[in-house]
């Protein structure tokens, strides 16, 4: 999987109600919670976020509430995956868990300013700052996180499977 897309940067800290504040909790429809994204932080965010852009974030990105709404209205808004220097446990892999890739890179994290261009292979852990001219290595994931991501997310991967080991059917 590789991106190419614009930095939208956020510092440290950025807990699950920035992400989406609990006001729009009253719907799990990735459109509603799209709309929504980031909304606290940065008002225009949402309206202006082309598909495949990349939010990059400092330290501990993700902390506060275990819900997935938050990794949900990132991807629903279109961002293709989020960078940052280190990510609160339980976001990384609700992210992971809904297909959305995450990687730690706590120099590239560091180094993005908003609107720089970045490409972004996720299976070899390379980003690429186009604007800076500069390269990063993040850990890749194993291939069996790969494979989830690549799925759309930890249920498409499982009826995939299911699937293809012929203990279930198309039509369930």
């Amino acid at each position: 999987m590789a991106f190419r897309g614009t930095v939208w940067k956020f510092g440290d800290n950025v807990d699950t109600d920035v992400i989406i504040p609990a006001r729009y909790l009253n719907s799990s429809d990735p459109a509603h919670l799209a709309r929504h994204c980031m909304e606290d932080a940065d008002p225009g965010f949402a309206p202006r976020v082309k598909p495949g852009d990349i939010v990059v974030g400092g330290k501990n990105f993700g902390c506060g509430s275990s819900r997935e709404h938050a990794p949900m209205a990132i991807r629903a808004v279109g961002i293709s995956c989020v960078i940052a220097e280190s990510f609160a446990r339980i976001f990384y892999r609700n992210s992971i868990n809904i297909g959305l890739p995450v990687l730690e890179a706590p120099e590239a994290a560091r180094d993005a300013q908003p609107g720089d261009t970045l490409e972004v292979d996720v299976d070899q852990g390379a980003i690429r700052n186009v604007t800076q001219r500069k390269e990063y290595r993040s850990a890749s994931y194993p291939e069996f996180v790969q494979e989830i991501i690549r799925a759309g997310g930890l249920i498409e991967y499982v009826k995939t499977r299911l699937i293809k080991e012929g203990r279930a059917d198309r039509n369930e």
